[in-house]
Order: structure tokens, then sequence, then C-alpha cells
């Protein structure tokens, strides 16, 4: 009797899952959840077996369906991914919510992520911290980083760095390398505690060393600084150039910049454009800047107005400063587009609004001269003066000029050649020029 209910029973599986041989269907009938959950792994990650995600959400379903809280969680992940389905946020949401009624972390971790950046629910960065929170507490070193950048940043809450130290701290002592990254980065800048550059480099190499792409940059930015390490511009090279082979922008646009100048490398502008296409082609902000500069001045690269034009007028749209600095001059000259005088003093005056000096002195040098704009030396002094405060050379210079001739200002001697001094001290030649003059009388 037995012999026939088993043999019944094989029978019935193999009619009912024709892929699956009789013996294997018969096994999987008699596996446990957990078994079953296993087993759906070994054919998601490709184990001992051809990797094969329908076959992996067949093992995941039925112990799901049972109320394994893991491989809801999995079901969930697939579905919020797409793999070996279409992307569907509303049914990852589901399935990460009955493994998270079950305390499975990841699933609250991946819960709090969907409310963090709004996939298939509303955003809600309470939401969110309230799923890290709990993931968080349960030691899943992944929400306690995410929970971690929350409070860095105030989202969903007051801003405490303090509380963002403390998660960092934990999460990066199980050795996830996002985490030690952003301890460097807090060490840094001196967010929770006393700015040391030393400790951000220490933290900065532990997650380099697991090949974090940001921190790799990072690194290579403080070699190349010298801050927190001797500097060293080769080091420099090596941890921009690991970085970038992952496809970071920052650091093709920091190979780029180094080639330009010939830092640690052989000056090379070709090298320098190919590094600026790459992360520019990214959307990096700086590189299409960096770029735009390359093509208007023909380094490494026939000279090209118009490409220049193109590459800076998609930088100033995203709010560069450099860039609206730079597309003003363009359009003040003429270079690749029809002078324009007024569009040149717009671009200016958005660039110097965002405190950028270079921007703030060219608008200076439009009102002394009345350039697109009527001559107003007091206008001229004030953006001068707002340059020169930030050690901008040639502003010190010009405010120096105003004191001599008494422009828009009384005459006041001492006060010119104290702007000359200071544009001297910081390498303006014609500052040097006056400030000799001035102080041997004339």
């Amino acid at each position: 009797m037995i012999r026939t209910i088993v043999i019944t029973a094989m029978a019935a599986l193999m009619l009912a899952s024709p892929p699956i041989s009789a013996e294997a269907a018969f096994f999987d009938f008699l596996k446990s959840d957990a078994e079953l959950y296993d087993e759906g792994m070994k054919h998601y990650k490709g184990e001992g077996v051809a990797q094969d995600y329908a076959r992996a959400r067949e093992y995941f379903e039925k112990a799901a369906g049972n109320g394994n809280a893991d491989a809801q969680y999995r079901l969930g992940a697939m579905f919020n991914k797409g793999e070996g389905v279409p992307q569907d946020h509303a049914k990852a949401k589901e399935w990460f919510e009955k493994a998270a009624a079950q305390g499975q972390a990841a699933a609250q971790s991946d819960l709090g992520s969907m409310y963090r950046d709004g996939h298939g629910v509303p955003q809600d960065y309470a939401a969110a911290r309230e799923g890290y929170g709990k993931a968080a507490a349960q030691g899943y070193a992944k929400a306690q980083s995410d929970l971690a950048f929350m409070y860095q940043y105030g989202q969903g809450g007051q801003r405490d760095c303090a509380k963002a130290l403390e998660w960092y701290e934990k999460a990066a002592a199980q050795g996830l390398a996002e985490a030690q990254n952003r301890m460097g980065v807090m060490y840094s800048r001196g967010e929770g505690m006393a700015q040391d550059f030393s400790r951000a480099c220490e933290w900065y190499e532990k997650a380099a060393v697991q090949g974090h792409a940001a921190a790799q940059n990072n690194l290579g930015h403080m070699y190349e600084n010298g801050k927190g390490v001797q500097q060293d511009h080769s080091k420099a090279r090596e941890w921009y150039e690991k970085s970038a082979a992952q496809g970071y922008a920052a650091a093709q646009n920091n190979l780029g910049s180094m080639y330009e100048e010939g830092q640690g490398v052989p000056q090379d502008y070709s090298k320098a454009r190919e590094w600026y296409e790459k992360a520019a082609a990214q959307g990096y902000v700086r590189a299409q800047n960096n770029l735009g500069i390359i093509y208007l001045n023909g380094r490494g690269v026939q000279k090209d107005c118009a490409k220049a034009l193109q590459w800076l007028e998609k930088a100033a749209a995203k709010g560069n400063a450099p860039a609206l600095n730079n597309l003003a001059y363009m359009y003040e000259k003429g270079l690749g587009a029809q002078r324009n005088g007024a569009r040149a003093r717009d671009l200016y005056e958005r660039s110097a609004a965002r405190g950028y000096a270079v921007a703030q002195f060219n608008l200076g040098h439009m009102y002394e001269n009345g350039e697109a704009v009527r001559q107003d030396f007091a206008k001229a002094r004030e953006w001068y003066e707002k340059a020169a405060a930030q050690g901008y050379a040639p502003a010190q210079t010009s405010l120096g000029y105003m004191y001599a001739n008494g422009q828009g200002i009384p005459m006041n001697k001492t006060a010119a050649k104290e702007w000359f001094g200071k544009a001297c001290d910081n390498g303006d030649r014609d500052g040097c020029k006056w400030y000799q003059i001035m102080n041997s009388g004339g």
C-alpha cells in the first residue's frame, strides 16, 4: 500500500512539472522550507548548477508561500531589481513587508530604501528611518550605514552627526566598505568630531583596499594634496586609476586634471581630454566644464569653440559656478556664439552669486569699464571687494588701482599700497610692480 502511494505521488508530480525529473520533483516535495530556500539560492547564484533566476524563483515561491522569511525577502529583491521577472516595485514591497513583519533584517532595510528613494511608494523619510532602525538594531551593517547617512544629512529629522558617527562605526567595525568610506568623510570634514586627516586616510584605505571606488578616489585626493599623508602624486594617480577603472566619474576627472597639469604623470593634454570625456559622458559637471576649456584653448585637440560652448552649456545648466563664468566669457568675447554682453553679464552674476571669485572680478571689470552695463565705479568696487576678500589677486590689484586713482572712492595711497601688497603676496605681477612703485614713493 505504501509503495502504491509513493508511485502515485511521483506520477502526479511528473505530470504537474514536466521540466523537473520525477525523482527531483518528489524530493522537492519532501524538502523543508529552509532546504527549498537553500536550493533556490544555488540556482540564484549559480553554485553547483547553472544560474537560473526562473528556477530560483520557483523554489523561493514554494518556501515563501509557507512563510519562510528569507525566501520572501529574496522574492522581493528579485522584483525590486527585475531579476528574472519584470521589475515591479509594488510586488517587491508586498514581499518585503511579509518578510519584515517576521523581523527579517534585510527586508526591513530594503523596505527602508524604498521609502527613502520613493520607489513604489511615496517618499517618506520617517518610514525609511523606521525600517533602517529595525534592521540596524539587529546588527545589519548596510542598514546601520544607511541610517547613519540619514542622521548625517538630517533626512527625516534633525541632523545629528554624533548619532551618524555612532552608526557608521558599528557598520564599519563589521567591515562594510561604504561605512568605512563615510567615516573617512566625517573625519576629513570634522563632522561630529575634531577634523583629523590622518584618521580620515586610515578609514579611506580600509574601504579602498576592498575596492570601494569612492574611497579609492578620496584616498587619491588625500595623497594629491598631502592631507593626512605625505604628498605623493604617484600614489594619488594609482588610487585614481583604480577608481576610474570602475567608472567612477570623479576619479576620471581627477586623472584628467593630473594629465592636464603634469602632476605625477608627464603632461599629456590628449589623455586629459580622454579622461574628461569619460567623466563628462556620465554627466559629471566638473569634467564637462574642464572639457569645455580643453576645446576652447585647443589643448590636446583642435580648437573648437562650438564644442567648448556645448560642454560649458551642459555644465552651466546644472549651476556650476566656473562653467557659468566661462560661458559668460565666451558670450562676452563672441567665441562660438554671437557676442552678447547682456547674456554675459547675466551669467557672470549667476556665477558671482555662488561665490565664484573669478566671476565677481569679471563683473567688477564690466562695471569699471562700462562694458554691457552703465559705468559704475561703486558697483565695480563692490564686486572687486568680494573677490579680493577670497584672496583673488587680480581683484586685489584692481582695488589698489581704484584707491590709487580715486575711482568711485576717495584717493587713498595707503589703502592702494596695502591692496597691491596683498596682490603681490598672492603672485600677481602687476600688484608687485605697483607695490614697488608706491613703496619707492611713486
